[in-house]
């Protein structure tokens, strides 16, 4: 069950050297998180391990952006996006979070590996302003059909610009 935190207006900013890694099972529940993921998100490891990864997700983070990763892990693809995470005290930070399918020795798919570090300001600027019209747009047409509504509007503005995800999200 994911814990209600309420968030503050506090941000916490990663330093260039920071790496956060985590690894999840194929449902996303924590398998593992190093010392960075533990203090920056201010979580104790007990309190995250077989948890599900979104107890980090802050209400800033459309749900199609995380409808959009899914479905790209589903393919068995890595995922590059820039995501907006809550801390166990309700502050937050950004980062460019790459995720890709985690294979056993056999080549049997385990889980997902996920290494984040501090993003650029000019790319958490692009972001949020595209995130908060993604974010109205859920609230519009309500929860059901929110990231599918919410994945075809941000689709439908990368064309506008002549682009894909992968090239805007990786050209930031």
């Amino acid at each position: 069950m994911k814990l209600k935190i309420s968030p503050t207006q506090n941000e916490i900013v990663l330093g260039p050297e920071e790496i956060i890694v985590s690894k999840t099972d194929l449902t996303g529940r924590i398998t593992y998180v190093n010392r960075a993921f533990m203090r920056i998100a201010d979580f104790p490891e007990e309190n995250v391990l077989g948890v599900q990864h979104n107890i980090v997700r802050h209400p800033d983070m459309p749900r199609g952006v995380f409808k959009l990763l899914w479905d790209t892990l589903q393919k068995k693809r890595e995922f590059f996006g820039y995501v907006k995470n809550i801390t166990a005290n309700g502050d937050y930070y950004w980062v460019f979070a790459n995720i890709t399918p985690d294979m056993d020795f056999h080549g049997k798919h385990i889980g997902y590996f996920s290494v984040r570090r501090k993003p650029s300001q000019q790319a958490i600027s692009t972001v949020r302003d595209v995130y908060r019209e993604m974010l109205a747009l859920e609230g519009r047409v309500g929860v059901a059909n929110a990231p599918t509504a919410s994945i075809e509007f941000l689709n439908a503005r990368l064309k506008e610009l002549g682009t894909t995800y992968d090239r805007f999200v990786l050209s930031l």
